[in-house]
């Protein structure tokens, strides 16, 4: 709600700094913001190299609330996700199947707030499927996940 896009060199500082922290702490973690991860370009999204990202296990990447920004293609930023076996979703507004709570995320107690991050921590796991060939994939709220292998 309060994404500022003239902020994101700042915003990729502090994911530096936790992305650190978690990794000492041997916590992967779900990477999720606006724009796009890893973009040359400030203004289209958060201009991070891969050792400030390294941490995380899945990426999510928003469309803004003005307008779409095409997904990541640089080759170096694939070739990481799929070296490391890193999740990667885009979530496009334009795609009514493809949505992110925010309400709910915004309502989440947080570990640590920063000016420009926000890091929840959970109790209970959190369970992401994927399927690469349909392009289909799911982010279950803690505890959530159904029991079958659907």
């Amino acid at each position: 709600q309060n994404f500022d896009r003239s902020k994101t060199v700042d915003v990729a500082k502090e994911i530096h700094k936790l992305n650190s922290r978690l990794q000492k702490e041997d916590r992967p973690y779900i990477l999720i913001g606006v724009g796009r991860w890893g973009s040359m370009d400030p203004w289209l999204g958060i201009p991070v190299n891969w050792e400030q990202i390294s941490g995380a296990r899945v990426i999510v990447e928003s469309s803004f609330r003005d307008f779409e920004v095409e997904p990541s293609q640089g080759s170096h930023f694939f070739h990481n996700i799929t070296s490391f076996m890193v999740g990667y979703f885009t979530i496009a507004s334009s795609v009514k199947s493809s949505f992110i709570q925010w309400d709910w995320l915004s309502e989440q107690q947080a570990k640590l707030q920063n000016k420009f991050v926000r890091h929840l921590q959970f109790d209970q796991p959190i369970v992401v499927k994927m399927n690469g060939h349909n392009n289909k994939g799911i982010i279950y709220k803690p505890g959530a996940a159904p029991m079958s292998e659907d």
